[in-house]
Parts: structure tokens; sequence; C-alpha cells
């Protein structure tokens, strides 16, 4: 099966493209659309991750089921509903890889949450022993989990890394009332995630969720507990102290970085054993945590 990498709806307003999702106007709502691209050291892969697309939105279906007890999310049409008319002639490229939604005003802020010591974290945590102002226990080592899940906001970047910043300069941004509210239903999100997922072999390390607001309410929007939001580590292997296997680009990472490439666009074409190995992944990822086949 080829990728999807681009796509094109003729006679629906395309209003961006970002690095793997197509965002097309819908009357007075918004179609996702997921493709197969996949990026790395934030550039775009040339060819892309057959299925990912349809892995990442069906995997936002499930966990939107599973959270709007907790807060309302921006979907319109859950995964089995049918496709409006005017996208029937398009199903054929658009089949599980779409969510309809309301047009949410994104707040400016990723709500990050961190059950474990890893990435941008771990780096942050060697260097003061904190992470966005939060003080940690001593002598903990790459992959440790947390005492307690800690809310580690970030800005928002439309080129290279989000940056982290704490709390007070959240509530800064966004309203401290706003910010209370997001840290609490973030953690609330994670707590739920992590412990039904951990049922299912897959440890949650960290997450990201988006929220924005629509007609006064706040909404959980963009995707959510995704492998391209999250760490998901597989929990029979997991040993703190390093770096853990993950279900998700690792293994285009890997490959990169044995390679001589500056990590500047353009990016190198992945050969045919990484792609199959990280489509295979990403579909166990969806196979542990739903219990069925995609």
């Amino acid at each position: 099966m080829s990728p999807l990498l681009w796509i094109d709806l003729p006679g629906i307003k395309k209003l961006k493209s970002g690095k793997v999702r197509d965002v097309f106007e819908l009357e007075n709502n918004l179609l996702f659309v997921a493709t197969d691209r996949i990026s790395a050291f934030d550039c775009v892969m040339p060819n892309g991750i057959p299925r990912k697309g349809e892995v990442l939105t069906q995997l936002s279906h499930f966990w939107f089921d599973q959270t709007e007890s907790i807060v309302p999310n921006h979907r319109l049409a859950k995964a089995d509903d049918p496709l409006p008319p005017e996208l029937k002639s398009f199903e054929a490229q658009l089949a599980r890889r779409t969510m309809i939604v309301k047009k949410a005003q994104p707040l400016p802020i990723e709500c990050v949450v961190r059950g474990y010591l890893s990435g941008s974290g771990w780096k942050e945590y060697r260097t003061s022993q904190m992470i966005c102002g939060i003080k940690l226990p001593p002598g903990l080592v790459e992959s440790s989990e947390l005492p307690e899940p800690i809310f580690t906001p970030a800005t928002k970047a439309d080129t290279g890394h989000d940056i982290n910043i704490s709390f007070e300069e959240t509530a800064q941004r966004i309203g401290k009332d706003t910010a209370e509210r997001v840290r609490g239903l973030s953690l609330e999100i994670y707590w739920r995630a992590r412990d039904y997922a951990r049922k299912r072999g897959i440890i949650i390390a960290d997450t990201k969720f988006e929220f924005g607001w629509h007609e006064g309410e706040l909404l959980l929007i963009d995707e959510a507990l995704t492998p391209d939001s999250s760490r998901f580590w597989p929990a029979d292997q997991y040993r703190a102290g390093g770096p853990q296997p993950s279900f998700d680009k690792q293994f285009v990472r890997d490959y990169l970085e044995t390679l001589s490439w500056n990590k500047t666009p353009p990016a190198p074409a992945l050969p045919a054993d990484v792609v199959t190995r990280t489509q295979e992944k990403y579909l166990e990822a969806y196979r542990r945590l739903t219990g069925r086949e995609l």
C-alpha cells in the first residue's frame, strides 16, 4: 500500500497543511485529514509511513470516546459516522483518516503532562533538577517514573521546537483561571489514559493536549494520546536509566542519526525496512490500546 502524502479535494477549500495534517473548510466547520507524512528533527521526510494517518485519526477517536466524560471535545462526527454528501466522492482517499470538528480558537500553549523523565524534561532536569519551574527529587535517571505526574506547559512553535514555560508564565498568557483549569483537565485525562494503557502493556511516559474555546465552551481539540503526541513505551521492556523502545518514529530517528545528514531540508528518503518497522509500531500501538485490528 502506498502512503498518502498530499491531498487536495477539488471544490473544498484547503486552509493549511501542517507536518502531518491538512485542514479544509467545511461550511462553518473544519475537516482534518491526517496524511501518512512523517517528520523528524522538524523536517518532513520525502516518503511516508503507510496507514499512519489512519492510526492517528482512529486513536484520537478512541481517546475522545474515553475522555468526553471529563471534558467535551471538538468532534462533530464520530469514527463510524458516514461522510457528508459533499465528501462522498473522496471517500476512498478519506476513509479512516478524517475528523470533522468545530472551529475552536486554540489556546496559545501546549498542555504537556509528564509521568516519566524523558526528552526535553530529562535535559532540563540534568541542568537544574527542575522542569518548568517544578522542583524534582535528586538522583533521578533518564526514564525514571516521577513521584507523581506533572503539568509542564510549552509554547507553540510554528517552526522549530516548542519551549517549556512555567505555570506562572502560562497564567500570564491565558489567564490564571484558564491555566488552572487546563492543568487540572490535562492531569485528569492523563491519569485515566495512563491507568488504562498500563493494563494493556503500554506506558504513557508523557503526552501533550491542546484546548480551545468554541462559543464560550472550553474543548479538547487537535489529536489526543497518539504516538505522534505521546511517548508510548512497552511496559514489559521498561528499564529506567536510559532511552526506552517506543511505539512511534524511533526507528526513523535512529536511522537518521546514522547518516551524515545535517538535519535541515531536504530530508533523505527512508529505506523500505525503516518504513515497514515504523508502520508495524504504529499499528501495534493501535492494536494494544483498542484491542482490535485497524
